[in-house]
């Protein structure tokens, strides 16, 4: 008999454990629209505090709007993460992959690129609050 310690360990359960978290939140967000208001969904701290919207801001949006394959909206709501989903998601399947394969693998940036994508996620949050 396997144990749970066993199978918690392997390389694959963060990828599946991330991939089943997912589809769950996929599901809830299917039937809830986020651009209503009355529905349960945490606000973005960032925004909560400050009024302005965060680099992320708007992804649940852009989510609910892809489940719903409208990928016009979604690109109103969240431009920038919706031209870098397929990169995300290859990067997450690779992740996958490694783990099915029995090998753990961790995505690293160098530190300039680590400099770049800090870059962009600072100029973003400051073009997207100066409409």
């Amino acid at each position: 008999m396997t144990s749970l310690r066993h199978v918690s360990g392997h390389p694959a359960a963060a990828p599946l454990g991330a991939l089943a978290a997912g589809l769950a939140g996929s599901l809830y967000l299917y039937g809830t629209d986020p651009h209503q208001p009355g529905h349960w969904l945490p606000r973005c701290p960032f925004n909560w505090a400050t009024g302005l919207l965060c680099p992320i801001c708007g992804a649940t949006r852009m989510a609910y709007d892809l489940l719903h394959a409208d990928p016009v909206r979604a690109f109103h709501d969240n431009a920038l993460l919706l031209l870098c989903t397929p990169f995300l998601l290859a990067v997450a399947g690779r992740w996958a992959v490694a783990g099915l394969r029995g090998r753990r693998w961790r995505p690293v940036l160098g530190a300039r690129a680590s400099y770049a994508v800090g870059a962009v996620l600072v100029a973003w949050a400051v073009l997207r609050n100066l409409r």
